[in-house]
């Protein structure tokens, strides 16, 4: 049991590591879209992902983020491709 447990700590700090090791983008909400967990964002280019500067919608992983955000407002934001869509990870509010 000892050693499952310190697998899964490994793979829980892994997986931290990564969702941090990804670059903050610049943006401007567009819109929030809470009922279907999804943010249209006019961005920056996102260097990870190799995607230029355009506006699009991400889905949200965590939905509470949307909660921190209205349409207008400046934000940093962190996005990966996970199964197949563009999923924002992580939302900071700039000044």
């Amino acid at each position: 049991m000892k050693h499952f447990t310190t697998l899964i700590t490994a793979l829980l700090a892994s997986a931290a590591f990564a969702q941090t090791a990804l670059p903050l983008t610049d943006a401007e909400v567009r819109k929030v879209d809470k009922d279907n967990g999804k943010i249209t964002l006019k961005h920056g280019e996102i260097k990870n992902l190799d995607m230029p500067p355009m506006s699009m919608v991400f889905q949200v992983k965590y939905p509470a983020l949307l909660d921190k955000v209205k349409a207008g407002d400046k934000i940093s934001f962190t996005v990966d491709k996970i199964n197949g869509a563009f999923t924002v990870l992580s939302i900071e509010p700039r000044p």
